[in-house]
């Protein structure tokens, strides 16, 4: 790539992040404390699992050509992985805590909250939700000329822990569905009232503010419940509309016995993937828009599949979902993934990695009930690596929600 075209992509991937994150800003969020000095809001929600289409939600493509996927929303280990906490705090600001990782940060002024768009900045996700919650100037309406002059006025500080129970790069969505429950748990704190339509866009628009780019089947998978199809239309109002689809094959009998869900111990961030795609996606690419095409094609065919509960069907349609996301990224399958198709793949109606793809979990369609279980055995027995696990899933039936002690 000439420096010349590495400018205009730059310029490209500028002016798609304005045009989305610009809706924000005409929408100024103006915060109000809504809650009791002795009340925590607990926001918690399932993660996704992408069956098809996916990349087919992703700017500019779904701008141009509208989008459409069909995911499900599940817990794991019998819970809701994603969770946020938020309380009020006497001190006059921002403190932030990671209880998975350990760590915290303290945010005292719009400057510091503003450094969600630097590398290496700790806490990105959750200052760049506090800032569309209104607690920076460029996206509030206070009127206030200093953080602290803002939360004194809001009534205290705020004080916000996350838990996101599944290893970072896992395929499930994580970052986004935790930008989303931490918008939608914001929202109940400082009366914003957003509705869901309302999350998924700003959402959208946090993942442009951390230049990460991403689509939007990510939080809408995890905050609605159950096993749908997910459609937009063309235009940059990328408004969805939900289909639910019956959720049998992750039901028993089938779910965790021959619908297997399967940690690899290997994880792959999709961001650099993710702008190589775009890119192509920028440049209208053909062989990439036929993909494209037929990847947002395919999930069509899936909900049928699923709409019928054709078992026999079922498993290719995974196993096409799996072809095609190749076709689109050859890396995407590196040697270690296929090292463990390969160990079970007699077994298997269909697999698929989740996500972009290249590590994390793996989803596996077993051929019955006793190529199941020889698949759990053999990885079970000879796992390619100390972290490598099988872990059960259940659909959740609930997607994302909101309480108060």
């Amino acid at each position: 790539m000439t420096p010349n075209d590495k400018r205009q992509l730059a310029q490209e991937f500028a002016s798609l992040r304005e045009t989305i994150v610009h809706e924000t800003e005409l929408t100024p969020a103006t915060p109000r404390r809504c809650v009791l000095d002795d009340q925590i809001i607990w926001g918690r929600s399932p993660v996704r699992l992408d069956l098809a289409g996916g990349w087919s939600d992703t700017p500019p493509y779904c701008l141009q050509c509208g989008g459409q996927v069909v995911n499900i929303a599940v817990d794991l280990n019998g819970q809701p992985p994603i969770q946020v906490f938020i309380r009020t705090s006497e001190q006059p600001n921002l403190m932030i805590r990671s209880i998975d990782l350990g760590v915290e940060e303290r945010v005292r002024t719009f400057d510091e909250l503003a450094t969600f768009t630097q590398v290496g900045s700790g806490f990105t996700i959750a200052k760049a939700a506090l800032a569309l919650a209104g607690f920076l100037p460029r996206f509030g309406a206070s009127g206030a000329s200093s953080l602290e002059e803002q939360l004194r006025a809001f009534g205290g500080g705020i004080e916000v822990s996350l838990l996101s129970a599944v290893p970072k790069g896992s395929g499930l969505g994580t970052s986004s569905i935790l930008a989303a429950t931490l918008l939608g748990t914001l929202s109940e704190l400082c009366g914003l009232n957003w509705n869901e339509h309302v999350l998924f866009r700003r959402t959208l628009a946090l993942e442009q503010l951390l230049t990460t780019g991403g689509g939007w089947q990510d939080q809408i998978g995890g905050m609605l419940h159950g096993l749908k199809l997910i459609e937009t239309q063309p235009g940059l109002a990328q408004t969805p509309t939900v289909r639910w689809l019956p959720g049998v094959f992750f039901e028993a009998p089938h779910a965790n016995q021959t619908v297997l869900l399967y940690y690899t111990g290997l994880t792959r961030v999709a961001k650099d993937i993710l702008q190589e795609i775009v890119r192509q996606m920028f440049r209208k690419t053909p062989a990439t828009m036929d993909i494209l095409a037929h990847i947002r094609q395919h999930a069509g065919v899936t909900a049928d599949v699923l709409l019928r509960s054709d078992w026999r069907e079922f498993g290719p349609a995974i196993a096409t979902s799996w072809e095609l996301n190749q076709r689109l990224d050859r890396g995407t399958n590196t040697p270690a993934v296929q090292a463990i198709l390969d160990a079970v793949s007699d077994y298997l109606a269909g697999a698929k990695l989740l996500g972009a793809g290249g590590g994390g979990f793996l989803l596996m369609v077993a051929k019955d009930d006793e190529a199941a279980r020889r698949t759990r055995a053999m990885l079970t027995e000879r796992p390619p690596n100390s972290k490598a696990r099988f872990v059960a899933l259940q659909l959740s039936r609930s997607g994302f929600q909101v309480t108060r002690s």
